[in-house]
């Protein structure tokens, strides 16, 4: 059975001041619409929804032609860089605002916990924002009281119950917050990235609740957190959103994997067109993950040794070296490595292969990115490259989770045992 469908949503902003123009506009509108019969013109102009450059247009479109589907009892996990949309996609479900086109259908009752504090009032103290919130959800206060025990137990917030909102700590507000949603028996969950605030003992027992609910008591939650181990754990399916649209839905590894590579195909070798990345004399040439004295593979086995491979150009004489840092699958910097301590940093000018050599079994199965850093004088940054690579780690020649499964953390290096029987 079908929870939540989202049939061709699409969000328009209006940029900077909207205080300013705004009749003349509608008056516009409905000339066009009502009058010419024409279309809509304000959801014809707006460009992508990227942050990152600015457009000549002053409408955007947070959300466009969002289209899938949730089944009941289904965690789906929402993910994508920030500004890509997902919090907007989480308020046109919860109804904090409408959507610019389509429809929305969910079934059953929504709890949402969006950002800190929402749908609490400061003024009252925790108990009454319970009973407030319970209300609104359309529950009786017998209900409610039925559940206090268990939603102030869950918070860990009981020394305070009686204390005003307002002065609680973000922590507390989320514990509150996210107690109430989880408790109040919502058929649909809504859980934006406010677990990020709360501390990692709440965050895995709010991540247990959440399957619990779904998987126990049939309900459906959709997720929106950076933390890719979390969805990876908790979320069979997952959307990726980028710029405002859908890039993939599917099977959550998947999803995962693909958000942390970046936008390009075949992440595990790049060839740059010229100048493509060029600054302060030097130019990035090709960058790849291989097999060593293989070919380029997006996937090693970690019982196989592999070689990170640089080519670059030196258009003038510079003292110089690059720095690689290790990216887990949250995005989380591991480490970073640099061949100061075997290759001289100054270069004449010219064009360089530099290759680092990466031993087997040191990496844990899973995937990889890194960040690159030419670093000139010992110290000065000239160039910086965010997931400028990415690569997959194999289980060894077992199928992945065979055994006792994965062992925890990022690096397991094979370090040596002895055993004597005394």
């Amino acid at each position: 059975m079908t929870a939540i469908e989202f049939e061709n949503i699409s969000k328009q902003y209006r940029l900077g001041l909207v205080s300013t123009g705004t009749l003349s506009h509608d008056l516009n509108r409905f000339w066009q619409t009502k009058v010419l019969r024409r279309e809509d013109p304000y959801l014809k102009v707006g460009e992508v929804n990227d942050r990152a450059h600015k457009g000549a247009s002053e409408y955007v479109w947070a959300l466009k032609d969002i289209n899938f589907k949730v089944e009941q009892g289904d965690v789906v996990g929402i993910i994508g860089r920030n500004g890509a949309g997902k919090s907007t996609l989480l308020k046109l479900l919860s109804r904090v605002t409408a959507p610019t086109t389509g429809t929305i259908r969910a079934r059953g009752r929504i709890a949402s916990l969006l950002e800190v504090g929402t749908g609490f009032h400061p003024e009252m103290t925790g108990r009454e924002n319970i009973y407030m919130n319970g209300a609104i959800m359309g529950m009786s206060r017998a209900e409610i009281t039925r559940k206090l025990d268990e939603i102030v137990d869950f918070s860990g917030c009981e020394r305070y119950l009686d204390t005003p909102v307002k002065r609680y700590s973000s922590g507390m507000t989320v514990r509150l917050g996210f107690a109430i949603a989880a408790h109040l028996e919502p058929e649909i969950l809504v859980v934006d990235e406010v677990l990020a605030v709360g501390d990692a003992e709440f965050q895995k027992k709010a991540i247990g609740k959440m399957q619990d609910v779904s998987r126990g008591e049939g309900r459906t939650v959709l997720f929106v957190s950076h933390n890719m181990t979390a969805v990876k754990s908790l979320c069979k399916n997952s959307v990726l959103l980028e710029n405002g649209m859908i890039r993939e839905y599917g099977e959550t590894n998947s999803v995962v994997n693909h958000y942390l590579c970046g936008n390009n195909d075949i992440e595990n070798h790049k060839v740059f067109s010229k100048q493509q990345i060029a600054k302060n004399g030097f130019e990035l040439l090709e960058i790849g993950v291989n097999r060593t004295n293989e070919d380029y593979t997006t996937a090693i086995q970690m019982d196989h040794s592999y070689e990170i491979q640089i080519k670059y150009k030196l258009i003038e004489e510079k003292k110089l070296h690059l720095t690689l840092v290790f990216k887990n699958e949250k995005g989380e910097w591991m480490f970073s490595s640099a061949a100061t301590r075997y290759i001289d940093d100054h270069h004449q000018e010219g064009t360089y292969i530099q290759t680092c050599f990466i031993p087997a079994n040191f990496f844990n199965y899973g995937h990889y990115a890194i960040d690159l850093f030419v670093i000139e004088d010992g110290s000065k940054t000239i160039l910086r490259e965010d997931n400028i690579v990415s690569y997959s780690i194999l289980n060894k020649e077992r199928p992945i989770g065979s055994w006792m499964g994965k062992e925890p953390g990022d690096i397991t290096p094979n370090f040596i045992y002895k055993e004597v029987r005394i």
